[in-house]
């Protein structure tokens, strides 16, 4: 995102202004100033040690127990040295720590709102359990609802991703930007807090500050824990990216299909409404579903001519091969039957099984779609690409038959609001001018 659009700047500029309109009051504020430098460092600490170590996420037990014990324009103080400090991986670097800055002072200065005016502060203070809950709870529950309402809208300005679809019933759904945003963020948000209140009523104690700091050792094992987690399901994503790459080069023609598909695929998914981790799954399904071309001769993968019967069979084996492949791995869920089952049809004459209709699972059928569509619209070694516009009419005549009339649909109306942009452009080999062909009632295997 180094080319930041206009309209997404002015919104960082806009959360910029909020931010410095609630730090406004602090030469009036009353506060312990020792307390709050203490916290900021601490929490600059911590970010400092994350971006060290690799550490996912940002460290929030320290800001919310500062929005347990401080005043609201002190506690989103103390935001500031961490934030502009933390470090950025992607550009524009400045821009993306003021805008986290910024971000970071309107939610913590929300939660200590919110925490002040239900009387959080007197229950901190008292150690009065289990009252201080509610309104630590509260209090978290505004600071993760300003988080996602930022979040989303920054999204929708940088990607488009702003306009909501009806749902099946005509119910208007959540903007994509905002979708799962806010569930995915709650529960760890939600522990982070309990771990601030637990800060902040020690601090209160007559142990005093020192106390308060032993809360964060089992917090900082379980962050590492979460780190290796991440960690781990990088590895698990350069594993899927060397055995795309690994096809990708054994068939120089479909060179970029994969992630084509992928991409394809996570627009059905995100336009039929469904959750991010299923929008995941089904990108790894796209990319991953022509993985059994490994197990196929070369010499007919780059076939010119059309295919023999018997060569046929060999190339239709491939969602088997793909299929024992990955069925060890176990993050990729229903990805799985995505690789085995995307060649079948509605009317059952697909293959390898010949299923029928609510037979073949939903990922498969979201892959045949997005796998169709990208085959029809960039150049084969048989044939040249179609465009985008004849390629869903194609699909839309053979909806019902072969093709999920519902996966059709919503791949038509994901790319008539977003147009088609692949992240990835396979190479154009036009060696064969012949025309384009339209897809047969049991057509020839995509190669």
């Amino acid at each position: 995102m180094e080319a930041v659009p206009a309209r997404a700047r002015a919104y960082v500029a806009c959360t910029v202004l909020g931010a410095l309109f609630c730090l406004l009051p602090l030469p009036l504020t009353q506060t312990p100033w020792w307390a709050v430098g203490l916290l900021a460092v601490l929490y600059a600490s911590c970010e400092q040690a994350a971006a060290r170590w690799r550490f996912a996420g940002t460290f929030y037990p320290v800001l919310l127990a500062g929005a347990f014990l401080l005043p609201p324009p002190a506690a989103a103080l103390v935001v500031l040295p961490g934030a502009l400090l933390s470090r950025v991986d992607q550009r524009p670097h400045r821009l993306r720590r003021i805008w986290r800055a910024a971000q970071l002072v309107l939610g913590v200065w929300a939660a200590s709102r919110v925490h002040w005016a239900l009387g959080g502060r007197d229950a901190v203070v008292a150690s009065d359990f289990p009252y201080a809950l509610a309104p630590a709870g509260a209090a978290v529950l505004a600071f993760c609802l300003v988080l996602t309402a930022l979040d989303g809208g920054i999204r929708a300005l940088t990607t488009g991703a702003g306009s909501a679809p009806c749902g099946r019933r005509g119910r208007v759904q959540v903007p994509p930007a905002w979708r799962g945003l806010f569930v995915r963020s709650l529960a760890p948000v939600a522990v982070h807090g309990l771990a601030g209140l637990m800060m902040a009523v020690l601090w209160r104690s007559p142990y005093g500050p020192f106390a308060a700091l032993l809360v964060l050792l089992p917090m900082c094992v379980s962050w590492w824990v979460f780190a290796q987690y991440h960690r781990e399901r990088a590895a698990h994503q350069a594993t899927i990216r060397a055995l795309v790459q690994a096809v990708d080069i054994k068939d120089e023609y479909t060179r970029g299909h994969s992630e084509r598909v992928g991409q394809a695929s996570m627009m059905i998914a995100r336009e039929l409404g469904l959750d991010d981790a299923r929008v995941e799954v089904l990108r790894f399904a796209g990319i991953l579903h022509d993985v059994g071309k490994l197990g196929v001769p070369t010499r007919l993968l780059r076939k010119d001519g059309p295919l023999t019967p018997e060569e046929r069979r060999v190339i239709e084996l491939h969602p088997e091969y793909g299929h024992e492949m990955v069925r060890g791995i176990g993050f990729l869920g229903e990805a799985r039957a995505a690789v085995l089952h995307h060649h079948e049809r509605l009317d059952g004459s697909g293959y390898p099984y010949g299923l029928m209709g609510a037979q073949i699972p939903e990922s498969a059928r979201v892959v045949a779609v997005a796998d169709a569509f990208d085959a029809m619209t960039s150049t084969r070694s048989y044939r040249r690409a179609r465009p985008v516009p004849a390629a869903l009419e194609e699909l839309e005549r053979c909806a019902g038959s072969q093709f999920d009339p519902l996966m059709v649909t919503a791949l038509v109306r994901a790319l008539g609001r977003h147009g088609w942009h692949p992240a990835v452009t396979a190479q154009e080999q036009p060696r064969v001018p012949a025309p384009a062909a339209p897809l047969s009632p049991r057509p020839r295997a995509h190669r």
